[in-house]
């Protein structure tokens, strides 16, 4: 049984072919740069199968390029999809709003449904599209399914997917907090109740998603009753390049002050904010070079990143009441023992404290990095949204 996962972004397709029942993936790659200029000889896909690594240099003007070179550089591996006998191809679409909550087998009325959400989200779902439909084409016969980031988040309290505004207002526009990542923290919230021995429905968790996007969670029972994303996935914590939180007042200040319009704004907030606005880089690893070097804006950057990260925290302790393990995961959460540590320093008088062997281990499978006493876990579980959403498809089909 293969299913092909592909992450259609707005310049890039992420993909993977795999087995959803063992998880073995038969072959990966990425195509970047779509529709950029590049110069000569550059690799815009790099195509990984059986131990290989296969190339393509050159433009990629559009997606449908992009696939075409996927498609081929597959049946160079010996992987010919359109023989392979392909079970499914899911999808990740970002944005399912009020109507997509759960995986969804894809029609013309599903991808017009998806392509009509591009409101709540517009940099990622019209790229969603784009890729749903160029697959579509390519392999007409196989089943596609869309499995969608804010699913995981539907059924949220009222109180929790509720904003204080006009409630007519938010009813007209769709104004409410959907959250994302729910892939990843379905997932991973998972995989820790199979850790702990216990049924995802008798387990409490925060779930730390810390990549260049970053969402924080809180899960009672195996469903989700707060998360930090928003409407958008702007809300929450600082990341790579958003901002997260900030007073909504900022807006109509720059807006009064400095004429930022609304695409300068969205520009400031979603690309030029965050680690990137604060010390001019978001990859955490430069980052961390630059405050070794002693540079202030870095070292400020990454203080406000564990401020933020820490009341999140807290408040997830305080809305849980009883937390029966605390896990990272995603890029950062899961490379970088230093955020870990102090996301959770001082708090041993909670019953939580991160044992400082385990966690600086150079192991990269799910572990505790918590005191073997402990009163609550902490735990790092790679995240998989590829092996989620190919078994979501294939459970979908069957």
């Amino acid at each position: 049984m293969r299913v092909l996962v592909i992450n259609s972004g707005s310049s890039s397709i992420k993909y993977q072919l795999l087995d959803p029942v063992s998880g073995a993936v038969a072959a990966s790659g990425m195509v970047s740069r779509i529709g950029e200029p590049v110069e000569p000889g550059a690799t815009t896909v790099e195509h990984e199968s059986d131990g290989r690594t296969l190339e393509h240099d050159g433009p990629i003007p559009d997606h449908a390029a992009g696939f075409r070179v996927v498609f081929d550089l597959f049946a160079r591996s010996g992987h010919d999809l359109t023989g392979e006998g392909l079970y499914a191809v899911g999808h990740r679409v970002v944005h399912g709003g009020e109507v997509f909550y759960r995986p969804t087998l894809i029609d013309d009325a599903v991808v017009a449904s998806i392509d009509e959400l591009s409101a709540l989200a517009p940099l990622h779902n019209p790229a969603n599209v784009i890729g749903i439909e160029s697959a579509r084409q390519l392999l007409p016969g196989v089943p596609q399914v869309a499995v969608f980031d804010t699913a995981f988040f539907h059924g949220l309290p009222d109180a929790a997917k509720t904003y204080a505004i006009d409630a007519k207002v938010a009813v007209t526009h769709g104004i409410r907090r959907y959250g994302f990542h729910g892939t990843s923290h379905e997932y991973v919230s998972g995989r820790v109740a199979e850790l702990l021995g216990r049924d995802a429905s008798a387990v409490n968790q925060i779930v730390l998603h810390l990549g260049n996007g970053a969402s924080a969670s809180a899960i009672r029972g195996g469903r989700a009753v707060d998360t930090s994303m928003g409407l958008t996935p702007l809300e929450g914590l600082v990341m790579g390049t958003r901002s997260g939180d900030i007073d909504p007042g900022i807006i109509a200040h720059l807006m009064r002050t400095a004429d930022f319009d609304i695409d300068a704004i969205d520009q400031l907030l979603n690309r030029n904010s965050g680690l990137k606005g604060l010390s001019g880089v978001n990859d955490f690893r430069e980052l961390q070079r630059l405050i070794d070097t002693g540079d202030h804006a870095a070292s400020l950057a990454y203080e406000v990143y564990i401020h933020r990260l820490r009341r999140y925290i807290g408040a997830y302790l305080v809305e849980l009441g009883e937390v029966d393990a605390i896990t990272f995961t995603a890029g950062v959460g899961e490379n970088s023992p230093q955020v870990r540590a102090d996301a959770l320093a001082g708090l041993t008088r909670f019953g939580i404290a991160v044992d400082p062997d385990r966690n600086t281990a150079k192991d990269r499978a799910a572990r505790y990095i918590s005191p073997p006493d402990a009163q609550i876990p902490v735990l790092v579980v790679p995240t998989n949204e590829e092996l989620a959403i190919a078994r979501a498809a294939a459970t979908l089909v069957t």
